[in-house]
This record gives structure tokens, sequence and C-alpha cells, in this order.
């Protein structure tokens, strides 16, 4: 039942937000936010699905034991691909508001996601075995962790400030991917059922990317 119910989720969701990225980068129209948007829902979607994928197999055929070194390695591209997803909703911030000035955010928000991809490339995560560390789990969600509160903060301050309400709620998204993410990272070894957050987590993406798409066929109508 476990592997019928995730698999057909996986699916969904795959199909979902790269579908959805595709057509807000087929009808952005030279809106550099929306482009960017796109682009970042296509990352997060063909990002997932190294590690969804093998996962999925896994489930179906002869068990998660067996797909150790292709989960592993999956894992490993989807926390890159992830860190890249923040980026860019960093400059979809940006692109939004019309900022031209904060250097010293920018360089915060590429620190932060450079140590995330450096630390996650240490062999020191044991990507491909069954037992790598939790120690390292943690590590490389530090500054990942930071770039997610950065981003929160900033959609939801100016968000407020503009009363901008295709996007009030997109600081609330970030806030429940980490908050269902933080347990799993810490637990999950112990304890496999805090995995189960990977669902609303999940759900938590979609929102986003959701979002996004709203506003831009709002925008579309308005013209």
């Amino acid at each position: 039942m476990q592997a019928i119910f995730e698999t057909l989720f996986d699916i969904v969701y795959l199909v979902t937000v790269v579908t959805l990225g595709i057509y807000m980068l087929q009808n952005s129209k030279g809106q550099k936010q929306y482009r960017l948007y796109g682009i970042m829902a296509v990352t997060l979607g063909c990002g997932d699905a190294f590690h969804l994928v093998p996962r999925a197999i896994a489930l179906c055929t002869t068990g998660l034991d067996n797909y150790t070194v292709s989960l592993g390695i999956g894992k490993l591209i989807t926390s890159v691909t992830m860190t890249v997803f923040y980026v860019l909703l960093y400059y979809v911030w940006r692109s939004r508001y019309s900022i031209t000035a904060h250097s010293g955010v920018t360089a915060a928000v590429w620190v932060l996601a450079l140590s995330r991809i450096a630390l996650c490339l240490f062999p020191q995560n044991a990507w491909t075995s069954a037992d790598a560390p939790l120690s390292w789990g943690i590590y490389r969600n530090i500054p990942f962790t930071a770039l997610g509160v950065l981003i929160i903060v900033l959609f939801y301050r100016n968000a407020h400030e503009k009363q901008d309400n295709a996007f009030r709620f997109l600081w609330l998204t970030v806030v429940l991917s980490f908050a269902c993410y933080i347990p799993v990272v810490l637990f999950a070894d112990a304890f496999p059922m805090a995995g189960m957050l990977m669902i609303p987590k999940t759900c938590a993406y979609v929102w986003t990317v959701v979002i996004g798409v709203r506003a831009m066929k709002e925008e579309k109508k308005a013209l």
C-alpha cells in the first residue's frame, strides 16, 4: 500500500511542478520574475526526480535497502538543486519588488548557498552508505536553514509593506516546508514515521509554485 500511494503521490507532484514551471516559462512574456519562477519550478521538479524516481522503483521492486547508492546520489543532487531553488526564489524577490540595493543581502544568500553546496560535497556525508552520519546531515542543513529564514523574512516584510495580496502567503509556504523538513533530518533514522512529514513538505512546495502561477494569471487578466 505504501509503495502504491507514495509512487502515485510523487508522480503527481513531479508532473505538476514541472508542468507548471514550463507553463510559466512559455507565458512569462519577458517578465523576469515569472521567467525565474518557471526556472525555479522546473529545477525543483527535475532535482527531486533524481531522488524520488529511484525511491519509487525501490519501493515497487526489491526494497530501499537494495538501492542505497542510487538513493544517496539522488539525495545529494536534490540537496544541491533545492539550494538553487532558494537562490532563484531570492532573485524572484528582487525582481518582483524592484530591489536594486541590498548587496549585503545578496552576498549573504550566496555565502549561505555555496556553503551548503560545499558541505554537501564533503565525503564525510557518506551519501551512498546505509549508515550516513546524522552529524553531517545537521552541518549541511545549518546554512540551508539560515537561507530559508532569510527568504521568509524578505517575502514576509515586502509582501506586507507593498500589500502584495498575491504573494501574501509565500513566506508561510517556506515556513511550512522547513517545519516539516527539519524533524525529518533530525529524527527520521530513529523514528521512521517522521518521514511522513515529507508529504506536507512537498505540498508546501507545490503551494509555492501555485502562488507564482496564480499571480502571473491575475496580472495577465488585469492587462
